[in-house]
């Protein structure tokens, strides 16, 4: 069975799809060129602070840029804040939030285009939007001794948008990290580990929510870090 009817189906019927390493690596590689991912993956090492934690942490660092996606193409926006209304995150919500932009040669890279087209190709087929509004934001949640990483501060949540991507880019010392998928009563749906680079989950926003467990250093002598690439699309 092709893969892309099957994830739209397990989307459409689920509410949210998770989908492993190698068979996220050939769908992406049928979208596109990783050619770049050693310097992709390497970029999360040079993350700016996320100075806007209402709950006091320094444990994430994050870039942050936004895109226009269409049949025609995907093309940068100018920088600009990241909004959500307290109705979505009440932790972090109802003020603009500026961070560091994706570096230019990263957001125009291989791999990023490949993702932002993947992405257009699949959600695409769940809706007769022609146009989006993307936005991409790198993670990084860091965990040490005495303190626990929050991958999701503001609990279980939706974005507030249509789809959203959760792609695995890299993980190092960490134990736990387990995603979550609710259905907007509360009924839990399903929960999987993101372990592996690639590992991606995919999920309906507007049909479900979704939250991540604090992960913890597996050495506590040593810093651990969970590193994420998320991707969201709304119509545009």
């Amino acid at each position: 069975m092709d893969t892309l009817p099957r994830l739209t189906d397990s989307i459409r019927i689920e509410g949210f799809t998770f989908v492993q390493a190698p068979e996220m690596r050939d769908l992406l590689g049928q979208s596109g060129l990783l050619t770049d991912w050693p310097a992709f993956a390497a970029s999360w090492d040079d993350l700016g602070p996320d100075t806007y934690m209402a709950d006091g942490g320094r444990y994430r660092k994050r870039r942050h840029a936004v895109f226009a996606v269409g049949a025609e193409g995907i093309v940068r926006q100018p920088a600009q804040p990241h909004y959500q209304s307290r109705d979505y995150n009440t932790l972090n919500g109802g003020i603009e939030r500026w961070f560091e932009p994706v570096t230019e040669a990263i957001g125009s890279g291989p791999s990023m285009t490949t993702i932002l087209t993947f992405c257009r190709d699949l959600f695409g087929r769940l809706t007769d939007a022609t146009t989006w509004h993307v936005e991409t934001h790198q993670f990084r949640i860091e965990a040490r001794y005495g303190q626990h990483g929050r991958p999701t501060p503001e609990g279980m949540h939706r974005d507030g948008v249509d789809y959203v991507l959760v792609l695995l880019v890299n993980r190092r010392n960490i134990a736990s990290g387990m995603t979550s998928v609710h259905d907007l009563s509360g009924k839990a749906l399903g929960h999987f580990t993101l372990t592996a680079p690639f590992d991606a989950a995919l999920v309906d926003d507007a049909r479900v929510m979704h939250g991540v467990t604090p992960v913890e250093p597996l050495d506590p002598a040593e810093p651990g870090y969970r590193d994420v690439l998320v991707v969201t699309f709304r119509r545009g």
